[in-house]
């Protein structure tokens, strides 16, 4: 189970260059990448499968479906991802406050 503390993962712990290929698929909605916008809590790659968990900015996102293919995509460009595995979790639930602060500031509101 993940600890609720943790997430999303601080920008100065995301140093692996999957944080920065996931972060090019933008939510078509909030117009920016999917790490900026505290989307995905956590990425573990072992024996060659990536887990990747995450959530969306509400249960009925339009582009969810999308979001998930576009991720697992991404992952198996991975020289050493050869299976993605997404587990979409509602807990801990996405708030503004799970954004980047930098991306917050860009909003409108």
């Amino acid at each position: 189970m993940l600890n609720k503390k943790t997430f999303p993962i601080p920008p100065e712990k995301r140093t692996q260059e999957y944080w920065k290929i996931l972060n090019t698929i933008f939510d078509p909605e909030m117009g920016m990448g999917i790490v900026e916008l505290g989307l995905i809590y956590n990425v573990e790659i072992k024996n060659g499968q990536a887990l990747v968990t995450m959530t969306f900015t509400s249960m009925g996102c339009p582009y969810g479906a999308s979001l998930i293919e576009q991720i697992k995509e991404e992952m198996k460009k991975l020289p050493k991802v050869k299976k993605v595995v997404v587990d979409l979790v509602w807990e801990p639930i996405w708030t503004l406050d799970r954004m980047d602060p930098d991306a917050r500031a860009l909003l409108p509101f």
